[in-house]
């Protein structure tokens, strides 16, 4: 899944090959489980469809998402046949209640420009820009 929240337009720009060999998007899931990391799985008739996942990163090893290393960075993913159908809001919503439960302050995100439907989801929940890398914005979602 987290090829699949890499290449969001479904053009194969990215590989799984080139994700994991790529650190800075391999760092997402290497050693998945890690004290802290927080998943879960969309299925629908037995086929995973989505999942959403968080993890914490510390100032030398930053997501695309970072505000800080107490604030885990949420990630998240559906296969294109789910999107539109409530599954990505119902699984952001059962994450974000993962992470609050946690004891977090708060959870980010990166969204990149062009990816307009994710945007509005994050937004309908209450997500706001913290900050801008390169063409995407950190958002962010505090309780």
């Amino acid at each position: 899944m987290l090829l699949a929240s890499m290449d969001w337009r479904d053009d194969g720009a990215m590989t799984r090959g080139r994700m994991l060999r790529t650190p800075e998007l391999a760092h997402y899931v290497s050693g998945w489980p890690r004290p802290g990391d927080v998943g879960m799985i969309a299925v629908s008739a037995g086929d995973p469809v989505g999942a959403a996942w968080a993890r914490l990163f510390g100032d030398d090893d930053r997501g695309y998402g970072f505000v800080a290393p107490d604030i885990p960075e949420l990630g998240m993913a559906l296969v294109r046949s789910a999107r539109g159908r409530g599954a990505g809001r119902a699984l952001l919503v059962a994450l974000v209640a993962a992470v609050r439960a946690s004891g977090a302050p708060a959870v980010s995100l990166s969204v990149e420009d062009g990816n307009d439907q994710a945007r509005a989801l994050y937004a309908s929940l209450g997500f706001l820009p913290v900050g801008r890398e390169g063409g995407s914005d950190v958002l962010l979602l505090r309780w």
